[in-house]
Formats: C-alpha cells, sequence, structure tokens
C-alpha cells in the first residue's frame, strides 16, 4: 500500500513539476483591460535582470484560432512559439552596436485578438509592475493579430507609445482606423509588413497599410513577399530568418521613442 501511495505521489509531483515548467520560458500572469475585466497572458522576463535597468517590451498579437482561454495555444504560432522551442529573440541593435534582452507579453483574447482600448490599459498595468523602457514598446502579430497591430499603430492614443512594429498578414481593420495612418506617420511609428502571394486579402491590406502610411511618410514602412497562403508565418519569427543582414527583432531594435 505504502510503494502505490508513493508511486502516486510521484506522477502527482512529476506532474505538478511538468506544468511548472511547460510554459518555459515565459509565466503565466492576469493583466487588466478594462476596470472589471482581466485576462491571462505570458510574460517573459530575462532570466539576469539588472537591478535598476529597464528592457525593451516586445508585445504578441495571436490569431484569431488561438483566442479562448488555453495560454498554451499561444505556443503554435509566433514569437512565444519560437522561444518555447528553444530559440533566442535576444538581439544586438545595429544602431548603437548594445545587446538587448526582451520582456514578451503575449495576451490571450477571450475571441478575435486585442483592440487598442484594451492594449492601452494592459499597457498601464504592465508598466507599473514590471521594468519596462517607455521608449522602446514594440508589437507584433499575425493575422488576427495583425489587425491588433494595424489598429494600435492608427490609434491616437496607442500610437504614440509604440517604437515600431512588425505586422504579418493581417486582416481589414476598422474603416476609422484605415482612414487614419496620419497618425502612424506623424507618431513615426516604422513596420515591417509580411505578406504573401497566394493570400491575396491579407497581402492586399499589406500593400494598402504601407501605401497609406507611404502618403503621409516616405521610409516608415518595409514590405515582405513571400510564396505562400495564409501561412507560414514561422519563417519570418524564426531569429535565423534575415533579409539585408537583419531579422525582425534586430529591426525592431533600431528604433526608439
Amino acid at each position: 500500500m505504502k510503494k502505490i501511495l508513493f508511486v502516486l505521489l510521484g506522477l502527482m509531483l512529476n506532474g505538478i513539476a511538468w506544468g511548472q515548467t511547460s510554459l518555459k520560458p515565459f509565466e503565466q500572469i492576469e493583466v487588466q483591460i478594462t476596470p472589471w475585466h482581466h485576462i491571462p497572458a505570458l510574460l517573459h522576463l530575462p532570466a539576469d535582470m539588472k537591478p535598476g535597468k529597464k528592457y525593451p517590451l516586445l508585445i504578441a498579437f495571436h490569431g484569431r484560432s488561438i483566442a479562448g482561454n488555453d495560454v498554451t495555444k499561444i505556443f503554435h504560432q509566433g514569437v512565444a512559439r519560437q522561444m518555447h522551442e528553444g530559440k533566442n529573440i535576444d538581439a544586438v541593435n545595429k544602431v548603437d552596436g548594445k545587446k538587448y534582452e526582451f520582456i514578451v507579453f503575449a495576451p490571450l483574447a477571450t475571441s478575435w485578438s486585442l483592440g487598442p482600448e484594451h492594449l492601452n490599459v494592459a499597457l498601464d498595468d504592465i508598466l507599473k509592475r514590471y521594468p519596462i523602457d517607455p521608449s522602446r514598446i514594440y508589437v507584433t502579430g499575425y493575422s488576427a493579430g495583425g489587425w491588433s497591430v494595424g489598429m494600435a499603430i492608427t490609434d491616437p492614443v496607442t500610437a504614440p507609445r509604440i517604437a515600431a512594429a512588425v505586422c504579418m498578414s493581417p486582416a481589414t481593420i476598422d474603416a476609422k482606423n484605415m482612414s487614419s495612418f496620419s497618425i502612424t506617420a506623424k507618431n513615426n511609428v516604422h513596420t515591417w509588413y509580411f505578406g504573401g502571394t497566394e493570400e491575396p486579402v491579407f497581402l492586399g491590406n499589406c500593400k494598402l497599410f504601407a501605401d497609406s502610411t507611404d502618403k503621409y511618410k516616405k521610409g516608415l514602412t518595409r514590405i515582405t513577399v513571400g510564396d505562400h497562403k495564409h501561412c507560414c508565418w514561422e519563417t519570418y519569427y524564426d531569429p535565423a530568418y534575415r533579409e539585408g543582414g537583419i531579422n525582425i527583432y534586430e529591426w525592431l531594435l533600431q528604433f526608439k521613442k
């Protein structure tokens, strides 16, 4: 009987340990998005944070199929998947030659993705709790998460907070925001768009968003067009992927408020 109890206890402890490590290198937190509502999120903090030091923040938005209440689904795609698989996104800024470690925040939307009204509240929340450099806040997302990016960089409250963005295969943003890329230009939000030749709507959005920024200010956008359908974002999120000798993480770090 004692032997059985020890075996069961061992299995329980192993299960607890697995549960604690299965989110690595992230932890699960709750973040406020309205005065009355919190949602789960994954958060990654650098391993050896220095007292008094501030770190760049990378906000990673998921696609529609990930939304719900299971944070482990965030690992299916995007930045979180790369890190969960053991890839290191820490990067050297080509401008100052310094290496930066990111704080990564990946919120889980109940449905679809997060709009700027919720992102702003979440940002206020995590800025109070973690050593984030407010001049280096970056956003990225794919599909519905690309919608979140497009909405954020055209929002009059959110855009001034964002240093740069990477937007992959974005869903169509709201009409009001579609006519507000002057806000993106005014706030110098550099954005790198990615789309595929076999996803005409999403690639069309990339081009439309970029053109809508460029008409107000040249030099803030770039576009990568791949030979693929509405998929394949892991190619671009992999820190080993480079264009012109630079990956998306190094590219983001070139820009600050």
